[in-house]
């Protein structure tokens, strides 16, 4: 957690009075993700995104970004994840990181309609049209279902396991969960869609995607891009503990997912997919 959290000194204003005391910050600083590709001969390197991210699962984040945005389709794919050699001093190396394909992926990058240069509150904002946001969606599994029992379950086994949040108080997460509940992976991250494309990119990196026997719950609302982030990987069920927004429900329910909001406090709302919810 050290490279996630940053000291500092407040002054607390409260009704028992004015007291300086130490805390702790999320951290918050640029990533710059690279792409190598061609042939040995013939090696180009370009940038891909600048994403406000929080330091930690870096390479994760970098695989997982281009898993999402269909760049590659499998971990197969990918020769190499390293920081940069060329950055400068060390924090500017570890804000960079290369992600070197095989010589034989190849990358259309005038169909390529996205931005890639995203913030940490909203990574959707700036794209020209719905339509260019849209990339290929795994065909999602029909068989998983789970329980409500369990989903009332999720949302405290995800607090409790949100260490830095607990500390700062300033990190969104995702979690996968199994269908009985079980906590598998979760990622914190000062942005959403990082978060998420951490927990992919740690599961394209054991060969696990698709995710098509995990439910995902994740600790702010349901947008868009969260929507799509987890179609790509295959995730059947997406549960968020506030909102879904009209396109998230949209395109969850175009692409055959269930999607629940509200999920706490012993409630939830199912906004499509109901028949992969149970009773029991």
């Amino acid at each position: 957690m050290t490279n996630s959290v940053k000291h500092t000194n407040i002054t607390k204003i409260s009704d028992s009075g004015i007291e300086s005391k130490p805390d702790l910050l999320a951290i918050e600083e640029p990533l710059e993700i690279r792409v190598g590709f061609g042939s040995m001969s013939e090696r180009q390197q370009k940038s891909l995104s600048v994403t406000m991210r929080t330091p930690g699962h870096d390479f994760e984040l970098a695989a997982g970004f281009l898993f999402t945005e269909g760049i590659i389709q499998s971990f197969s794919q990918i020769e190499s994840v390293k920081y940069c050699e060329d950055g400068g001093k060390q924090e500017q190396k570890e804000n960079i990181v290369r992600v070197e394909l095989k010589s034989e992926v190849k990358i259309n990058f005038e169909k390529l309609q996205r931005h890639f240069y995203t913030s940490s509150s909203c990574g959707v904002c700036g794209k020209t049209s719905i339509d260019a946001v849209k990339v290929n969606c795994e065909s999602l599994s029909d068989s998983f279902t789970i329980s409500s029992e369990v989903v009332h379950s999720l949302s405290d086994k995800l607090r409790k396991a949100q260490l830095v949040f607990e500390y700062t108080g300033g990190l969104h997460a995702s979690a996968i969960f199994d269908a009985s509940g079980n906590l598998i992976l979760l990622r914190e991250d000062v942005g959403r869609h990082n978060a998420l494309d951490k927990i992919i990119g740690a599961m394209l990196f054991k060969n696990e995607t698709p995710l098509s026997n995990y439910a995902l719950l994740v600790s702010g609302r349901a947008s868009f891009e969260l929507v799509q982030k987890a179609a790509v990987a295959g995730i059947p069920v997406l549960a968020a503990v506030g909102a879904p927004s009209s396109l998230a429900v949209q395109l969850a329910n175009d692409a055959g997912m269930t999607l629940l909001g509200f999920v706490r406090d012993q409630r939830f709302n199912i906004y499509c997919g109901e028949q992969r919810i149970t009773s029991r």
